[in-house]
């Protein structure tokens, strides 16, 4: 908590220096704001509809925001600065969320309003960078990596999301599940083979790639004046 307080002071001072390289807020208010052009228009329009579709049902907003650079400030500070300076979310819940790839800088970072740190705490937007945007940017499919970031968002705010798999702590994790697998096979000839289960392997969450249906639903009608923090995380490709 006083780490992310300090964070916050640190952006207050930092805030007007970073808001002229920020773009203005877009009018009307779009989710969607690709300044760099590598979304196709059936793709932005596709994931605007979605994106009005969760702020309808929830007022949660997620505003989703592709520049070339962050002009050499941390993706961290511009994330938050320019979450504020739109004003994401509604000022009653501050309940916003900025979706920031810097295309040049290969840096990608969500960041979360005040009101959904609860829901979506900084370790689940690391492993939601990681898993499932990071490995669709290095492939160049940014359209899949942001799409896959926005259903996992959605899903985390609503108390639904899995992580696809665990990452070993250390380098030595394998050494050890190999050992625990022969006792395991060691313990089994010696009870003759009785009750023995299979441990099974990857787990890999689902429900979140299906999409949705019908025609465009247009834009937001305003970003509410939400406030943000210092929660989030990110990554780079």
């Amino acid at each position: 908590m006083i780490q992310k307080i300090f964070i916050a002071l640190l952006l207050s001072l930092s805030y007007f220096a970073q808001a002229q390289d920020i773009p203005p807020k877009p009018e009307p208010a779009r989710f969607v704001n690709d300044y760099v052009r590598i979304l196709s228009a059936d793709q932005q329009a596709d994931l605007e509809h979605r994106l009005k579709i969760f702020e309808d049902s929830t007022s949660n907003q997620i505003a989703v925001v592709i520049i070339a650079s962050s002009k050499g400030y941390d993706p961290f500070e511009y994330a938050l600065a320019l979450g504020r300076k739109w004003g994401v979310g509604s000022k009653e819940f501050n309940n916003g969320i900025v979706l920031l790839v810097a295309k040049e800088d290969r840096k990608v970072f969500i960041a979360t309003g005040y009101g959904l740190e609860g829901v979506l705490p900084d370790a689940i937007c690391k492993r939601i960078v990681e898993d499932d945007i990071v490995p669709h940017f290095k492939a160049n499919d940014y359209y899949r990596g942001i799409s896959n970031g926005i259903n996992d968002i959605i899903a985390a705010t609503k108390g639904e999301y899995k992580p696809q798999h665990k990452k070993s702590s250390s380098s030595g994790g394998g050494i050890f599940t190999w050992i625990f697998i022969i006792i395991f096979i060691l313990i089994g000839f010696l009870t003759k083979g009785r009750g023995r289960r299979g441990w099974g392997g990857t787990y890999y969450g689902g429900g979140y790639g299906g999409g949705w249906t019908g025609s465009s639903g247009g834009s937001s009608s305003s970003f509410g004046g939400g406030s943000f923090g210092g929660g989030g995380a990110g990554g780079s490709w």
